[in-house]
Order: structure tokens, then sequence, then C-alpha cells
């Protein structure tokens, strides 16, 4: 395994020269776009890393996975979709057409922005503050890491520019989809998206998934098998944006990117992968990281399909 990492990431290096930082987001933008890293942690314990693994980076939206746990967990299943959909969109992750197009105007989906925050509006805590703990203790607890914290120059640069979150945001607010202080719930997702993590740290969150929401490593029970089916089950549909079809058909595993440049994987019953590449594609994921992956499936036969 540890032979096939090294050259599935040798291979797939020469694809970063084709994408592109996310200089929309200015402190994404100074990411060096030729690092590559992937971590991949096993049942038994075994982890295998290769290239830049230990670079750290932002989770950006790989983080709605992790919320939209913690939502089910406060809420039911019922309530929280309720509130957003379960379909994908086919749009761009930032798109906002829908929200008044479509009736009820409701999110589609967990996964895209206005779906991220609507779920992150429904995590319990008496202000912005203990929400955002409740979610960074859950990130620190089912990826085993306890000194996850935000990148405070991420954070700052995100709230800076986040106008069309924010737009969202009131939009649906003024819909009923939520109620509160629209820049309190934003400040929380702000933080989320900031939390930085390295291949490590998602290949394990990955793992816990793939293990039914156990950790492995304890044994321990924190979420229900459910929760985490569903959970999956949207990494497939809408997990890599507006291709996440394509990629289900050449990867076929529970996947989910972020525009910082890392995709958690999460193969049912066996693995967590995480891998790092901030040269994105044009619909926003980690270009080498998709090969790497689409790689990995091909050589181990991960697909589940």
């Amino acid at each position: 395994m540890q032979k096939l990492a090294n050259d599935i990431l040798l291979k797939s290096k020469k694809l970063t020269e084709k994408g592109n930082v996310a200089e929309y987001i200015p402190a994404l933008g100074k990411a060096d776009p030729n690092k590559l890293g992937v971590c991949i942690a096993d049942m038994h314990g075994n982890i295998f890393t290769a290239g830049d693994y230990n670079n750290k980076f932002t989770i950006q939206s790989i983080s709605k996975t992790i919320t939209l746990m913690l939502a089910i967990m406060d809420n039911g299943v019922e309530n929280t979709f309720n509130k957003v959909g379960m379909e994908p969109t086919g749009d761009a992750f930032n798109s906002i057409i829908k929200l008044e197009i479509v009736s009820p105007s409701r999110p589609l989906n967990p996964m895209i922005n206005a779906g991220a925050i609507a779920v992150t509006s429904l995590i319990n805590g008496k202000d912005s503050k203990e929400r955002f703990q409740r979610i960074l203790d859950f990130f620190r607890l089912i990826s085993g890491n306890n000194k996850l914290d935000i990148n405070n120059e991420v954070y700052e640069s995100e709230k800076a520019t986040g106008d069309r979150n924010r737009s969202m945001a009131y939009f649906m607010r003024d819909v009923g989809i939520f109620e509160g202080d629209v820049e309190d719930i934003l400040d929380v997702y702000f933080k989320q998206c900031s939390i930085e993590v390295d291949c490590i740290d998602i290949a394990k969150i990955g793992l816990f998934l793939a293990n039914r929401g156990i950790i492995p490593q304890t044994g321990e029970r924190i979420t229900t098998e459910n929760v985490a089916r569903i959970v999956k089950t949207f990494m497939i549909t809408c997990g890599m944006y507006n291709a996440s079809g394509e990629f289900a058909i050449n990867v076929g595993v529970p996947a989910k990117s972020g525009v910082g440049g890392g995709i958690m994987a999460s193969v049912p019953h066996k693995m967590g992968i995480g891998v790092y590449g901030p040269a994105l594609d044009n619909k926003g994921n980690s270009i080498g990281g998709i090969e790497i992956l689409r790689q990995l499936s091909k050589q181990l036969n991960l697909s589940i399909f």
C-alpha cells in the first residue's frame, strides 16, 4: 500500500500544473499550487502517507459533512430536512439562483453553501461562541486530534469577502429557513470552514464515517449508523460540487471536497482517504487529488458500484 501511494502520487503530480488556487478568497490564493499529498487510514490502524500529507490547509466545504452530522444529532432527521433538501442541484456550490426560483425556497441540499449555512443555523448553542465550540469539539473528537483550531488569517479573509454567502443567508432568513442573527450564523460558518487540518485528520474523519459512526481506535459510537449513512449518501450525490456524477462514475466512493484543496473520501467498511492539492479544476475540486482517488479506486477496486 505504501508503494502504491507513492507511485500514484508521483503520477498525479504533473496534473497540478493545470489547476489554479482559489484566489477569490485572498488568503487561499497564497497556497502553493504544486503541493500534493495523500493519507490512507484503514480499519486495522494502519496509516499510509505520501507527498505533502502533513501540509496544513483549511477544511472549507469538507466541514459541511461534519456539521450535518451534528445538526441531525441535535434536531433529528425530519426537522433537519424540513429546512434543507436532499437533491443534487447541478449548479455551482455558491449559486444563489435556485433559492428564489424553486418552491419552497429552501436550499436543495446541505453540501452547497446555502444548505450548509442553513445546517449551521440548526446546531444547538446559546450563542455563536457556544455553537462554534460544539462544532470544534466534534471535529476534534472524530479526527482524534484535540489540537485542531481555526486559521485566523483565512477566517478573517472569508469573513471580509463573503458577500455572496451573506446574500443567501439574508434571503433564507427572509423566507423563514432560519431565525436569529444572520451575522452570528455566518460567523460560525466562516469559522467552521477555516478549521485547519492535514491529510491525516480528514482521512481519520473519513474512516469514522466508513466505520458507520464508530471511532475505530476506541470502538466508541459517536453517531448512529443511519446518520453516517445519510452523510455518505450526500457525499456520493453532491459531495464534489457539480462534478459529483462524473466523480461517482470514475471513482465511485463517497467523497467531499473543499476549495482549500482537500478531499475527504470514505470507503465503507474499509478505509478513509485524505488528499490535499490546492490546484483546483474549474469546478473547485483538487485536480491532483481527484486523480489520486481515481487511481486508488482503480488499483484497489474501491468503487461501491
